[in-house]
């Protein structure tokens, strides 16, 4: 009998370091001496290369613990929000002008509130099943608002009292051997961090969760406490960057960490962990920290060049750097991001170099992996119980069934509330008007991000693309002089491209819509400043601003004057943007609820893969939703320009987290498959009418603004919540079920 034969599958590789890691290397010593060839003023220097050090110390840190919650296949859009209020406690603890606690007492409070901050994120995603990027980008934006309401928008410093705590402050300063002491607890941290994922078992739950949770659990490994643990490591990582940082600046300012979240994820992705799950290693990942870093200082530092000023006729050459605009950086990073993220798929997975050089060398190719996949993929609409009870139930009750009853309610609620705080204010028709104006915007935004939604995608990036379209239309009215239709169409062509690549990179590519829209989320608002330079633009023709105005504005530019009456009183409140979001949600509605487009688009969402089989073009309703978000946002992007006659760099900012609340809080499911017009315009005001009294002022008490959006996140992880655990899972008709189960065996017993 003939043995059987193996074959032989050669060494594993290594969880240590390999190859990438080898090239990441290689590449990184190119591109400082690129910057050192066109910038020796800097890069030539040792103080640059410790500069470069010193600086990816801080931000390796962070992605060490972002390696570990990439390879369990999640995400943590909280680190810089948790890195800014981590400084941002510390120094209003540690300050002698605030709460002047010692040093002990303040890192302590620091250390335990960045484990809170892990442990609320993995339960969130783990326990509570609220998808990993909704629930760190909420805290993303729930850390911001801590950050500017802690410091009122100042920086806070605490140099003299550091000299009283010599030995923690030194940790952030040059010790004898002549570099700083962060660069060495960063070799410490890597080191520590890479053989925990590489040698023990937490680093082999954490691979086997990655991989395929369902098989892990099977296998006995607790996944829930593996991710949860890894949303620990990644805060503590978080907090220890962030005390690294107070103890070298001695001090904190309101931009501490923002965006550093982008500058993370993508050293991760770009030391060759998959955003699949199940694949990384520390050691890239802390080399990819060090390349975004150089690349972040060679845009930043710029290179020299050569001026001439001409002073009393005469021509002098001076010495001068040239750096790039506003915003430029930004885009950078958040076209690296998209590019790193198809870097996995696109090269790792399909083995081009090893395939390359198989054949360089007249070799067999290697086999390609498996490229097929879902990333974070969110569990599917339950909501055939809802659609039961709504079938059913009769009178008022079938309006309580409807997924979007909350929000009508709640809308109603508020207003009425408004009216009872505040009367004069609140039943003035030109205050109500006023309101209704800070709705339209974001009315217009959420009706297509409802679509987007329903069809099981998320855009993470309209507000940035309502400042794109915004500062493109500035730009042409202000820099360019263009007329007010020249100025509309660019906006539009603007804001609509960036449609286009949200779409493209979706469908086309396969990218998880989160990463793609995140990615041009920092493009779009890179772009928005760079165009402007970073400055308010204002001063146009009149002509333009008319969209943003009053119909009896526009009636009166046009020398038409109504005679007193109902009609001019009417005129003379609503606005042009009001009647064009009422087109556009009219429009938007019929075509969702009563047109083979919109069940189309519930059904994609509904369940992708059953839609396709039933003959839908799953790939076309998902691109054209997003073409509609983009376009939705492009208006409310045009319209903002005219309504305030100036363009400012921050329009549009929270915007996003505004609509995904109102979607959610109007019916809609953040797992897809759900979504009416009503509902999400009934959840925008409740948005609105929220923001409304928080800033009312009632006896001499306004909420300041940066307080405000710490509620609004909080009311998107309530809805979120109630979407999941009540829509979904039927939490109430359960525990309705078990009462009624138990009642007449009660009385049974009593008898």
């Amino acid at each position: 009998m003939t043995p059987p034969t193996t074959v032989s599958l050669g060494r594993a590789p290594s969880q240590i370091a390999g190859s990438w890691e080898g090239g990441l290397l290689v590449f990184i010593a190119l591109l400082y001496l690129a910057g050192a060839i066109v910038n020796p003023t800097f890069f030539g220097s040792t103080e640059g290369l410790h500069a470069l050090l010193r600086d990816t110390s801080r931000v390796g840190i962070i992605a060490v613990g972002m390696t570990f919650v990439i390879v369990n296949k999640d995400l943590d859009l909280s680190v810089g929000s948790t890195y800014g209020l981590i400084a941002v406690v510390f120094a209003r603890l540690f300050a002698p002008s605030f709460l002047d606690f010692g040093i002990g007492a303040t890192t302590l409070v620091c250390l335990l509130l960045g484990a809170a901050i892990g442990l609320f994120n993995g339960v969130l995603v783990t326990l509570l099943k609220v998808p990993a990027f909704i629930a760190t980008l909420t805290m993303l934006f729930i850390g911001r608002g801590f950050v500017l309401a802690l410091t009122h928008g100042q920086a806070i410093y605490y140099s003299g009292k550091a000299k009283d705590a010599a030995l923690f402050f030194h940790l952030g300063e040059t010790n004898v051997l002549g570099f700083n002491n962060q660069i060495a607890i960063f070799a410490i941290v890597a080191a520590i961090g890479a053989f925990v994922l590489a040698k023990t078992r937490w680093g082999y739950e954490t691979f086997a969760t990655g991989g395929n949770e369902q098989a892990a659990v099977y296998a006995g490994i607790p996944a829930n406490w593996v991710r949860i643990r890894a949303y620990l490591i990644s805060s503590l990582s978080a907090t220890v960057a962030a005390l690294l940082a107070a103890a070298q600046d001695k001090g904190v300012t309101p931009l501490y960490g923002v965006s550093w979240e982008l500058t993370v994820i993508a050293s991760v992705i770009i030391g060759g962990a998959s955003i699949l799950g199940g694949r990384g290693r520390v050691v890239g990942s802390c080399l990819g920290a060090a390349l975004v870093v150089l690349i972040d200082k060679v845009l930043r530092e710029g290179w020299p060049i050569t001026r001439t000023v001409v002073i009393d006729g005469e021509s002098i050459a001076v010495g001068a750097r040239y750096t790039l605009p506003a915003g430029a950086v930004l885009v950078f990073l958040g076209l690296l991001l998209v590019i790193a993220v198809l870097i996995e798929p696109y090269l790792i997975r399909r083995q081009v170099l090893a395939r390359f050089w198989a054949w360089l060398c007249r070799r067999p190719p290697p086999a390609a992996m498996e490229t097929g996949g879902v990333a974070l993929e969110g569990v599917q609409t339950k909501g055939a119980m809802a659609a039961d009870m709504a079938l059913s139930a009769t009178g008022f009750g079938k309006f309580l069934a409807r997924r979007d009853a909350l929000a009508i309610i709640l809308a109603a609620a508020l207003w009425l509330t408004g009216l009872a705080l505040r009367p004069d204010y609140w039943w003035n028709l030109s205050n109500t008007f006023a309101i209704l104006l800070n709705y339209t915007e974001l009315a217009l935004i959420t009706i297509g991000l409802t679509y987007v939604i329903a069809a099981g995608d998320i855009d993470l990036s309209v507000g940035a693309v309502l400042a794109l379209a915004g500062s493109t239309a500035a730009y042409f009215l202000k820099v360019l002089g263009a007329d007010p239709m020249t100025a509309i169409a660019m906006g539009l062509v603007a804001g609509m491209a960036a449609g286009l690549v949200n779409a493209t990179v979706t469908v086309g590519f396969k990218l998880p819509s989160f990463i793609a829209t995140l990615g041009m989320f920092y493009i779009a608002r890179g772009l928005a400043a760079w165009f402007v330079a970073g400055q308010q633009l204002t001063g146009w023709t009149e002509a333009y601003n008319l969209i943003g105005r009053k119909v009896s504005d526009v009636l009166l530019y046009f020398g038409v004057t109504l005679p007193p009456g109902i009609i001019r009183s009417v005129t003379e409140v609503v606005s042009v943007q009001t009647v064009w979001m009422f087109f556009v949600a009219v429009t938007a509605g019929i075509v969702l609820a009563y047109t083979p487009f919109g069940l189309k688009v519930c059904a994609t969402g509904g369940n992708q893969r059953a839609a396709a089989y039933a003959g839908i073009n799953t790939n076309r309703i998902r691109f054209l939703s997003l073409m509609l978000a983009a376009l939705c946002a492009t208006m409310a992007g045009l319209i903002n320009v005219a309504y305030f006659r100036s363009f400012n760099p921050v329009a549009g900012q929270f915007r996003e987290l505004d609509a995904i609340a109102s979607v959610i809080i109007g019916g809609g499911s953040i797992f897809g498959g759900h979504g009416t017009m009503i509902g999400s315009l009934a959840g925008a005001a409740v948005i609105t009418l929220i923001r409304a009294l928080l800033q009312l002022n009632v006896q001499g008490f306004t909420m300041p603004q940066h307080w405000i959006n710490v509620f609004i996140g909080v009311i998107l992880i309530v809805a979120v919540l109630i979407d999941i655990w009540v829509r979904q899972a039927n939490i109430l008709g359960t525990l309705r079920a078990r009462f009624a189960k138990r009642a007449p065996t009660g009385a049974a017993s009593h008898g």
